[in-house]
């Protein structure tokens, strides 16, 4: 079996960034486990954050090519679902030389 020194500092260094990342995998789990964590919009939020129309996400509704959740009349959209809508319509654009 080999042995391997480091200097006081190195380890300290070194064990400072693992209880780093120890606490980042322990806030990623936190926040999977609960799903009220993800960002909700309600039609004004939306309205404003993409500069829609309230008929614009009318139509996105009954097209389906939005998800949402109805609480009586209050209407609630996940942010990522507009993240997807989004990237999943984004055009890239082909530059010459670049």
């Amino acid at each position: 079996m080999d042995v391997i020194t480091i200097e006081t500092v190195a380890f300290t260094q070194i064990m400072a960034k693992l209880q780093s990342l120890e606490e980042k995998f322990i806030e990623l789990k936190e926040q999977a486990s609960c799903p009220l964590n993800e960002k909700w919009l309600d039609n004004q939020d939306v309205m404003l954050l993409l500069k829609l129309s309230k008929r614009t996400l009318q139509s996105y509704r009954d097209e389906k090519k939005i998800p949402f959740s109805q609480i009586g009349a209050k209407i609630y959209y996940r942010a990522s679902d507009f993240d997807k809508l989004l990237k999943k319509n984004y055009q890239k654009t082909i530059t010459n030389g670049l």
